[in-house]
């Protein structure tokens, strides 16, 4: 890979999309159904709301994005113009600032939810894949903060690549993985998703079985909740409370509270409160780092306006086919031949067949249906 320059997030970049993407959409800003899906999707909501203009120099100032082409160069998959995008969705845990009670601030984060999201062409359809963040897998040579590079490694954990090298390292590892080049890169951290389902007023979910963890400070009883930041929070990073405790079990109630929240969005009225507006544009541009494609506030609204027609009945999410690591018991890999007919199926934009999925450790986990 091209790995002497790559960098991670210095501010906001303002750069004009290149190569002939022709898959913006004119900005029109309106509904936030599948916004949320990047990583939870959490900052995009605001984007088609504020697009038309409302406090655009102030929104547009808060944005952060990260320049992944230069950072990448050329050494990349090809870009095939098809109509389909392909977006890498991050969820950060660093422990800093706000994000200090999850725990011990250790001078890094690490991308603690991964998210594949296809969108086909036509954009009436998704598939999401999450990756488990345990994934044994080869990571290209980076570049770290400090200018140095890192070596190329045939074993490292997935989430790793973002500690290492930051949203370049993870883009660069998630496209030797799958050979599909990611045309867009969001980020959101646990502060920011917090705070942002606390300004949409809380998110409804119904639970069928008791979750009680106490490391993710969650204690809820069978039935329906309307979930604060906190709590929303704490289930999405919940897996000792649930199922068989792993990761893959979190990934399941991950991928159900995301569909929950797609449908709440719809009916929550944005737009006949500008107070409310003003507040989740202001917290979810605070909140999202984008690559510098979508690092302005026109080109996020002109990408959000072209995915307002899908909805959580249109999104197909599954997890990444793994299943036991051979050399270490407590981590997993990609099965070979599942894992290839999912990317090529994605490459192909076709849907992914369940041959690729059926068998994967992430296929019953016991978290099934806990949350719907």
């Amino acid at each position: 890979m091209g790995d002497d320059s790559m960098g991670t997030p210095t501010g906001s970049h303002r750069r004009r999309a290149g190569g002939g993407r022709g898959r913006r959409r004119k900005v029109r800003a309106r509904r936030k159904g599948w916004r949320i899906a990047a990583w939870t999707t959490a900052g995009v909501v605001v984007a088609g709301g504020v697009g038309a203009g409302f406090l655009y120099f102030k929104f547009n100032g808060n944005l952060t994005s990260v320049d992944i082409n230069a950072a990448l160069g050329k050494n990349r998959p090809a870009n095939i113009d098809n109509g389909s995008q392909d977006i890498l969705v991050l969820g950060s845990d660093s422990r800093a600032g706000d994000n200090g009670k999850y725990g011990k601030d250790e001078g890094s984060s690490r991308s603690d939810t991964a998210m594949i999201v296809h969108v086909y062409a036509g954009h009436k359809k998704a598939s999401v894949v999450s990756i488990p963040r345990d994934t044994m897998v080869p990571r290209p040579a980076c570049k770290m903060p400090d200018g140095k590079t890192s070596p190329a490694v045939k074993r490292a954990q997935f989430n790793e690549a973002y500690t290492v090298g930051g949203a370049a390292c993870a883009v660069a590892t998630v496209e030797q993985m799958t050979n599909i080049r990611m045309d867009h890169y969001m980020e959101v951290d646990f502060a920011g998703f917090q705070k942002l389902i606390d300004k949409l007023g809380g998110v409804q979910v119904t639970t069928t079985k008791p979750i009680r963890d106490k490391w993710s400070h969650l204690n809820l009883e069978p039935g329906t909740h309307t979930l604060n930041g906190e709590q929303s929070l704490g289930l999405v990073r919940t897996r000792h409370g649930v199922g068989d405790g792993s990761d893959l079990g979190r990934i399941k109630l991950q991928q159900a509270f995301i569909k929950a929240l797609l449908d709440q969005v719809k009916h929550i009225g944005l737009f006949t409160s500008p107070t409310k507006l003003y507040g989740i544009a202001d917290t979810a541009t605070k909140t999202l780092t984008t690559d510098s494609e979508l690092g302005s506030l026109e080109k996020l609204s002109s990408f959000a306006d072209g995915l307002k027609g899908i909805g959580s009945g249109d999104m197909h999410m599954v997890t990444l086919p793994v299943g036991d690591d051979p050399i270490d018991a407590n981590r997993v890999a990609p099965m070979p031949e599942q894992s290839k007919q999912l990317w090529d199926a994605l490459r192909s934009d076709q849907p992914i067949p369940d041959s690729a999925v059926k068998d994967g450790a992430g296929a019953k986990t016991g978290a099934d249906d806990v949350v719907k």
